[in-house]
């Protein structure tokens, strides 16, 4: 009997240890949107309190969505303070009857379970904007920025255009015009919040605009995009072109880097000495790689000039005679060309490609 009973006493301080143990990990939602839009991507950023300094990682996992996907579900956590991790994760939803994840935060040592905190789905109110707008282009964002457009002749009837843009907090990747057949996408490309898209579109040669809507989340009202229709032979000097080699990032670096072999070169002068000599050479030779001139050749006469680096992309124009062209990138048997006479910038076949 007394062991017994000294058996229930001991189980009890066991239980008892385990259900006051200190806790580790505190969860709580430190940005969450009032309001959702179909096909919108959102931010949710999530705290996590950490009280001990025993652990390795923490690893999230996510349960109970519908109709809402986790864009980044393996982003890293970053440190806010001694104690304080937050993480941004985006979802994009898909419709209406919407159900956001909830979220499950295991704090790791040595692949050993120390804590693990829950957060249950947050409630969001949603609408379906823009459903009886002809020009909506089904954009939703904090920012759109239309950087650049070109337009050349398509064909005999038609015109092809291609714009550059820049969007932050987006859903580029559902951009589509209404009422125009012939569209597609040539390039995007997506950092965390900014989006930047390169789409082209061909419209009937005598059109002269096009015009298209976006929501704006910051004002909340939607904002009109005009485009200029402008054929490159009737006012060349108002495009964009779409060069990456003009863009101020590949200046900067180019500039850096000079800068930084001039700095090393000021520095071997002062004091002579071996590593300094070796940093100098370095620096110099990426100034120099960053710097050398693209490579230069020619475009056979009858060589297709293509939208995109593929097989079935569409063709923009055919070439009536040897074009000089600048190579700005290779890919997947592709070259992508900067026409140095006539001005144009599209991909070509790497056998249509030859050497001065």
């Amino acid at each position: 009997m007394k062991k017994t009973f000294y058996l229930i006493i001991l189980l009890n301080i066991f239980l008892s240890i385990n259900l006051f143990a200190a806790k580790n990990l505190y969860l709580s939602y430190k940005k969450v949107p009032n309001q959702a839009y179909k096909n919108q991507k959102i931010e949710v950023i999530v705290k996590a309190l950490i009280t001990t300094n025993n652990f390795d990682t923490l690893s999230t996992s996510f349960s109970d969505s519908s109709n809402a996907s986790v864009l980044n579900p393996n982003s890293p956590w970053r440190k806010v303070s001694n104690d304080t991790y937050e993480n941004s994760y985006y979802f994009k939803i898909k419709q209406g009857n919407f159900r956001l994840p909830n979220i499950s935060v295991k704090l790791l040592s040595n692949g050993s379970t120390i804590d693990v905190s829950d957060l249950s789905s947050p409630t969001l109110r949603y609408s379906d904007i823009g459903t009886g707008d002809t020009r909506f282009s089904g954009i939703i964002a904090d920012k759109f920025v239309l950087k650049a457009y070109k337009t050349k002749q398509y064909n005999n009837k038609e015109a092809l255009t291609i714009i550059d843009v820049d969007a932050q907090n987006s859903n580029l990747e559902d951009f589509k015009l209404q009422g125009i057949s012939e569209q597609g996408v040539s390039n995007i490309k997506d950092d965390g919040g900014t989006q930047n898209l390169v789409y082209y579109f061909v419209t009937p040669i005598y059109e002269k605009k096009v015009v298209f809507t976006y929501y704006n989340l910051a004002t909340k009202s939607f904002k009109d995009v005009k485009i200029p229709l402008i054929l490159q032979n009737e006012l060349v000097s108002t495009q964009t072109d779409l060069n990456p080699n003009d863009s101020n990032f590949e200046k900067y670096k180019k500039i850096f880097s000079i800068v930084i072999f001039v700095l090393f070169l000021i520095l071997l002068l002062v004091k002579r000495n071996k590593i300094l000599m070796a940093l100098t050479l370095v620096a110099f030779i990426v100034a120099l790689l960053y710097n050398l001139p693209n490579s230069k050749g020619i475009v056979k006469k009858d060589s297709y000039i293509y939208i995109l680096p593929t097989k079935n992309s569409t063709i923009f124009f055919k070439v009536d005679s040897d074009q000089k062209i600048e190579i700005l990138q290779r890919k997947n048997g592709f070259i992508k060309v900067l026409g140095l006479d006539n001005d144009f910038i599209g991909w070509i076949k790497e056998d249509s490609f030859e050497t001065n």
